[in-house]
């Protein structure tokens, strides 16, 4: 592919928008992971402000694959929200 659109003419918009929110998954996970166990406090701040980013990133792409109903997200049932309050919350 010496053509760099080529790759946009073979995927479809959905197609590029599934694929940006899976690798925004992949690299958030991987910047948390350098926040949470890096060492230098300064360096650590730098990496949340990244990690920040990314996730603005994935909530972007998210936000649109749902607008264009490919991502559809289906709400809770209200008797499920209460059990899993019960559940994390430590009442019987």
């Amino acid at each position: 592919m010496s053509n760099p659109n080529q790759c946009a003419q073979i995927m479809s918009e959905k197609e590029l928008l599934q694929d940006g929110l899976i690798s925004q998954k992949q690299i958030a996970g991987s910047y948390n992971s350098f926040a949470g166990e890096c060492v230098n406090e300064q360096l650590r701040g730098a990496f949340l402000n990244i990690l920040d980013e990314e996730h603005r990133i994935q909530a972007d792409i998210f936000c649109s694959l749902q607008s264009n109903g490919w991502y559809q997200v289906e709400p809770a049932e209200q008797q499920k929200i209460q059990q899993a309050r019960k559940k994390y919350s430590g009442q019987p």
